[in-house]
C-alpha cells in the first residue's frame, strides 16, 4: 500500500510541476535531491518542514520582483525560529524588504531565489540585532556577498550556513488585554 501511495504522491507532484516555470521547478528538484520529498504541496506552493537547518522551506509558484541587491524574483521562502527584538523591525525593513520577522510565532523568514541569499539575509539580520551592523552596513555587505556568489561563484560563510546558534522557545503570544 505504501508503494502505491508513493507512486500517487510522485505523480501528483509531477503534474503540479509540469505547469510551473523552469526556475521554480529547478529549485524544487534541487531541494528534493538535497532534503528529500516535500511534506506538503498544492498547485501554488511546495513545502518542506524541518529540512536541514530550516523550520520550513516553501517554493512558491508566484514570484515577486526584487531589485536588491541585484534584480531577481523572490519565490523561495525559508524560515527559522528566531526572536527578533521589536525595536529592530524598522531597521530590518530598511535592510531588506524580503525579510519577515514574526513576533507572535517567534520566526524570521527570508524570501529570495537562492538558499545562499536566504542564509545571507538571516545572518546579516542576526548581525543587526546583535549590534554588529547597521541597516546600511548590512545592505552594503549583502551587495558584496551576493556579487561573490552570483558573479564569481565565491560563497562567503554568510551564504553557506548559519553563523549563530539555533534558537528555541521564541514565540511571543503577547498578553491578553482582557
Amino acid at each position: 500500500m505504501v508503494h502505491v501511495y508513493n507512486n500517487a504522491y510522485h505523480s501528483v507532484l509531477d503534474q503540479i510541476l509540469a505547469a510551473w516555470p523552469e526556475e521554480q521547478k529547478n529549485t524544487v528538484h534541487l531541494f528534493i535531491r538535497k532534503y528529500g520529498m516535500p511534506q506538503d504541496f498544492s498547485w501554488t506552493k511546495i513545502t518542506w518542514y524541518n529540512n536541514g537547518p530550516w523550520k520550513r522551506t516553501v517554493v512558491h509558484l508566484q514570484t515577486v520582483p526584487h531589485n536588491t541587491p541585484t534584480p531577481h524574483l523572490d519565490y523561495l521562502e525559508q524560515t527559522i525560529d528566531y526572536k527578533v527584538p521589536v525595536q529592530f523591525y524598522d531597521d530590518l525593513a530598511r535592510f531588506d524588504g524580503s525579510l519577515y520577522p514574526d513576533r507572535t510565532a517567534g520566526e524570521a523568514t527570508a524570501k529570495c531565489d537562492l538558499e545562499a541569499a536566504n542564509f545571507m539575509a538571516l545572518n546579516l539580520m542576526h548581525d543587526m540585532v546583535t549590534g554588529r551592523r547597521t541597516a546600511e552596513d548590512a545592505r552594503q555587505a549583502a551587495v558584496e556577498i551576493e556579487k561573490g556568489f552570483r558573479l564569481k561563484g565565491q560563497y562567503s560563510p554568510y551564504a553557506t550556513g548559519f553563523l549563530f546558534p539555533r534558537q528555541s522557545q521564541t514565540a511571543d503570544p503577547d498578553v491578553s488585554a482582557f
